[in-house]
């Protein structure tokens, strides 16, 4: 018999399900506030209510692209859905996108804000303030901080404190406006003041935060970016230790938020350089996407860090591993970064770096030739590069005409001697001439208060000297004394036409003035003199007599006789019996030691070795008080045998066995 089927049970009322909805949304249920939100749109597809609800609830659970294919599939369009998929495609730095969404809608404050946080992440700073000078006017609480933070990144750090003096603001009014004037402050290069406003902004912070009980570790997340940040500033401060001590310890505590790590291990990894670079490779990996096969950033930290800070880190990379000597991975990451990066100049410079490590350096000039033609307005690092790189490989002539298309600094002094010496090195003179003419005729028409025409006319005076150009170098210290009249300048000019018009030199001369001391000198009996003529016999006699009378002098003066010291307890009225004379030698050297033995006719054999051993009889004759050193002596010499070595003695020696 078949089961009989239950009647389906009806639908709750709407309301019902839209007052549970709002609890589950209150609640930050989300995952339960879409799947209700489904439940009501199976009872009223149409309802728009219930589809705004569902979309946000996917926004706020991190769902993005659920978020956006109900955008997408849905029949309704709401007049805020390019909004909320502005928003989303914000949220997955699809930022183009994202900007292109906004165009629709009316410009309200919600859609300005996004629009502002937009072009912020795209690095385009001049309309995001516009957009934020315009909602200044709009009283949005905690505006001022993302108004400063823009003039920082936007280069504008001089304007930060007109900006807070202008709205009535002080720094230290919340602990992020803190961080941001501290950032201008840095931008500056006032770190003391920089470092006393974050100390201030992290105090603050602690403050505001224990009054919302939030607990210790949600605390030291917020305050991270401060604490990175004071690093940074005793990294610039010069005391490098205590900075690679606090990034250290933000790393190992890991309570600070992805991106403040993220900083730290960047920094603490430029600051130690060249060392520990294996540590510094596996801290770098710390930050890898740990699905990805290759180096890449993970998700969160490619999505909040700006541009150059991700540039910085990858650049860090390449630069360890060139250290490490892993070539093939620079290699693989460098090829990468164009890509990631088109509009810097970095990834062109590390690949130069990467072919000039494999000794291929006329692929790194050429690739550096390459990219400044093809983009002139960032050629100047380009062109820099390049004749360092020909200027250390030897190719003096390549790194000349490098520096000569830097046009702005051609003039500078720095410029000048560089180009010079390379030219030299590449034995083109006339070309250093040219350089030194220009850098003349640019300064005479320049209209600065530094002026440098001084400093290059000595110079090119210098250089044509030393290329045997003495009438084009007395004409330029001859112009050098009529406009600066320098002392400098007429030596110069006086030794210089001595060469070749003495009459003129010595006109010159005479605007010298005269040294102190010299006044009683005749140099005119002194340039007849010949030199200084060796004396004869009898001065060089008076001389040595003198000399001897002197030393004589000297060996008259009378030392003061200090008493002698005595031992404690010695007459030396009674002196007693004097000391044995053999007190200082070994008691079995001395001439009253006779040896133990069994057999005591035997003699006991001392002394050095090779020494002549003497016969028994003779040993029984001498005499008792004799020394056996000089009996030893007497013997070898009317020894007419061979002679008989004798063998060291030692305590501890074996008895011989028959």
């Amino acid at each position: 018999m078949a089961p009989k089927a239950k009647p389906s049970q009806p639908p709750p009322p709407l309301e019902d399900l839209f007052t549970t909805l709002d609890r589950h949304i209150n609640s930050f249920s989300f995952d339960n506030a879409v799947k209700l939100a489904d439940q009501i749109l199976v009872v009223a597809p149409a309802d728009e209510d219930a589809l705004r609800c569902k979309i946000v609830a996917l926004i706020k659970d991190d769902r993005l692209d659920l978020a956006l294919s109900a955008i997408r599939s849905s029949r309704t369009h709401l007049p805020d859905f390019d909004f909320l998929k502005a928003y989303c495609l914000y949220r997955q730095n699809k930022l183009n996108e994202a900007l292109e969404s906004l165009k629709t809608q009316e410009r309200t404050t919600e859609t300005m804000l996004l629009e502002a946080q937009i072009l912020y992440r795209l690095g385009k700073m001049d309309a995001c303030l516009d957009i934020y000078q315009k909602l200044l006017k709009s009283k949005i609480d905690n505006l001022e901080i993302n108004c400063v933070a823009s003039l920082v990144m936007g280069g504008r750090s001089s304007e930060v404190q007109g900006l807070l003096d202008s709205l009535g603001v002080k720094a230290t009014s919340s602990f992020e406006l803190a961080y941001n004037t501290a950032c201008s402050l840095i931008e500056r290069k006032k770190y003391t003041d920089a470092e006393q406003l974050l100390l201030s902004g992290r105090r603050i912070g602690q403050e505001v935060l224990m009054e919302d009980n939030l607990p210790d570790d949600e605390i030291e997340s917020e305050l991270a970016p401060l604490a990175v940040q004071l690093a940074y500033v005793q990294q610039l401060l010069g005391r490098k230790q205590d900075a690679i001590e606090a990034y250290i310890d933000i790393i190992k505590r890991d309570m600070a938020d992805e991106s403040s790590i993220a900083v730290a291990v960047n920094n603490l990894v430029s600051l130690r350089g060249p060392k520990d670079v294996s540590d510094s490779l596996r801290k770098l990996d710390r930050l890898k996407d740990k699905e990805a096969q290759n180096f890449q950033l993970a998700s969160e930290l490619d999505l909040k860090l700006p541009a150059k800070e991700k540039e910085a880190i990858y650049a860090n990379r390449v630069l360890l591993l060139l250290h490490a000597n892993k070539m093939d991975q620079a290699r693989e990451l460098v090829s990468r970064l164009p890509d990631m990066f088109p509009e810097s100049v970095i990834p062109i410079l590390l690949q130069a770096a990467v072919l000039v490590r494999e000794n291929k350096v006329g692929k790194a000039e050429e690739l550096l030739a390459q990219f400044a033609g093809k983009y002139p307005e960032k050629s100047k690092v380009v062109h820099l590069a390049r004749a360092q790189v020909a200027a250390a490989a030897g190719h003096p002539h390549i790194a000349a005409d490098s520096v000569a298309k830097i046009s702005d600094i051609q003039h500078m002094p720095a410029t000048v001697a560089t180009l010079v010496s390379l030219k030299e090195r590449a034995s083109d003179i006339e070309g250093a001439a040219a350089v030194l003419d220009s850098a003349i005729k640019w300064w005479s028409n320049a209209m600065t208060e530094d002026n440098k025409l001084n400093i290059i006319m000595q110079e090119a005076a210098s250089f044509k000297i030393r290329h045997g150009k003495e009438d084009d170098a007395a004409k330029l210290y001859e112009e050098l004394v009529k406009s600066q009249g320098g002392i400098e300048a007429l030596v110069g000019l006086v030794t210089t036409v001595a060469r070749t018009d003495v009459d003129k030199a010595e006109l010159y001369e005479k605007q010298l003035k005269a040294l102190p001391g010299l006044k009683e000198i005749d140099v005119d009996s002194l340039e007849r003199t010949s030199g200084v003529k060796q004396v004869d016999g009898p001065a060089h006699v008076g001389v040595t007599e003198s000399h001897e009378e002197g030393k004589n002098k000297t060996k008259a003066k009378k030392k003061r006789k200090r008493k002698p010291r005595y031992p404690k307890g010695f007459d030396p009225a009674n002196p007693g019996p004097p000391p044995d004379p053999e007190r200082w030698l070994p008691r079995r050297e001395r001439s009253t030691y006779r040896p133990k033995r069994k057999d005591k006719k035997a003699a006991q054999v001392r002394g050095a070795q090779g020494a002549v051993v003497r016969e028994k009889h003779d040993v029984g004759s001498s005499s008792n008080n004799s020394n056996p050193k000089v009996s030893l002596a007497a013997a070898s010499k009317g020894s007419s045998g061979p002679s008989q070595q004798s063998k060291p003695s030692s305590k501890s020696r074996k008895k011989s066995r028959n």
